[in-house]
């Protein structure tokens, strides 16, 4: 097995005098401190992609940055499961002996380094050259069309949704490097402005600045260990007007293969790391990974499943709802959280003896899907 043996995060929010390399530098400080580890002893590096520092070799542009001359070099761009693909490259990288140390990292200075505008643009291009971007939806836009045809289907409602806002903010304001950390309910969803119908402000992840790093070894560093399991991928489309039915997605068939790899299931883990650029997002995936049966993901958040105490402990540090979104590291914070919670490090957030966490990101418009399994081996 692979082990995750250091992990370092910014805050989240604005750092009006960093950019992508700074932040990226902060948290990959953290990560190797973490771990009791050394520059020199990182022969491996994978980097996320940056739009505020769009370069064709980010990895090496970063290597040459923090004084790294590693033996092997990845940048990825896979939208928001760029966290966990790195971390399933990186597990198998020191699983074949190709590397013993790698350092993975992303961050970018998304809210103070370009215009909401520019943000917007850049992420819509997700979407299909000639069948979509000429008509202009922006990705809450995507993310609205899914909602309204799910929403139909399964009989969720707009306060269901809401409700998943609600929980991550009341987790987010026991962390205090969170993007937002005051406390709101369900009215306050309810009344924020609308951005794309049914999607309202709060129902959206905020833009961010910020990083994270972590780093995975072929043997552990420390005196509580953290291994990778098993991660797998599923892909089923990458443009909406593509995909086969806006109610099933590539979740299931990820979580099903991980499930093969890893020998654990969803009944197995006690803590859960799930991507939630919106509140649909969340609500989707926590269906389709058999979290919460069809349709009920919100009556479950209401009824505190997914509190710290609950059964499913959700995100402890806030999601990208509340913690905050700037880009690849916005998905990896996720990981971050789940380490830390594993190894007891949560401090005021601490779910009781996690032993095994569900990792599962999203990237595109649900498009594609990374599903991981961690374990804390003493």
């Amino acid at each position: 097995m692979s082990w995750i043996t250091g992990v370092g995060m910014t805050s989240f929010g604005r750092h009006q005098d960093s950019d992508t390399l700074s932040l990226m530098s902060e948290a990959a400080i953290a990560a190797l401190k973490d771990a009791g580890l050394e520059r020199r002893q990182i022969d491996g590096l994978i980097c996320g992609y940056s739009t505020t520092h769009p370069h064709l070799m980010l990895s090496t542009v970063f290597a040459e940055h923090f004084g790294l001359m590693p033996s092997i070099a990845h940048a990825m761009q896979l939208g928001g499961a760029t966290g966990l693909a790195m971390l399933m490259l990186a597990s198998e990288l020191v699983l074949s002996g190709a590397a013993e140390h790698v350092l993975v990292v992303a961050g970018e200075n998304r809210l103070s380094g370009q215009s909401s505008v520019d943000t917007l643009r850049s992420l819509a291009q997700v979407g299909h050259p000639t069948y979509e971007v000429p008509l202009g939806p922006t990705i809450p836009a995507y993310y609205a069309l899914v909602a309204s045809r799910y929403m139909h289907k399964y009989g969720v409602t707009e306060e269901d949704l809401a409700e998943h806002a609600v929980v991550m903010r009341s987790h987010a304001v026991n962390h205090p490097g969170a993007h937002h950390k005051q406390l709101i309910g369900l009215s306050d969803v309810m009344s924020s402005r609308v951005i794309a119908s049914p999607l309202k402000l709060l129902d959206c992840c905020p833009v961010s600045d910020g990083g994270a790093a972590f780093v995975v070894s072929r043997e552990r560093t420390g005196d509580i260990g953290v291994q990778v399991i098993g991660c797998a991928q599923a892909h089923t489309h990458q443009h909406v007007s593509a995909a086969r039915d806006l109610t099933q997605f590539g979740a299931s068939r990820s979580l099903e293969q991980a499930v093969a790899k890893s020998g654990a299931t969803v009944a197995d883990a006690d803590y859960f790391a799930i991507y939630d650029s919106f509140t649909i997002t969340l609500t989707i995936l926590l269906e389709e990974l058999g979290i919460a049966p069809r349709g009920e993901a919100g009556k479950m958040a209401r009824e505190g499943w997914f509190g710290r105490d609950g059964r499913f402990p959700l995100n402890t540090h806030g999601g990208l709802l509340s913690y905050g979104h700037c880009g690849c590291a916005g998905a990896m914070a996720h990981l971050v959280e789940a380490q830390l919670q594993l190894t007891g490090r949560a401090e005021g957030r601490q779910v009781k003896s996690p032993t095994v966490a569900l990792l599962h990101g999203d990237g595109g418009v649900l498009s594609s899907h990374v599903t991981a399994f961690l374990e804390r081996v003493r």
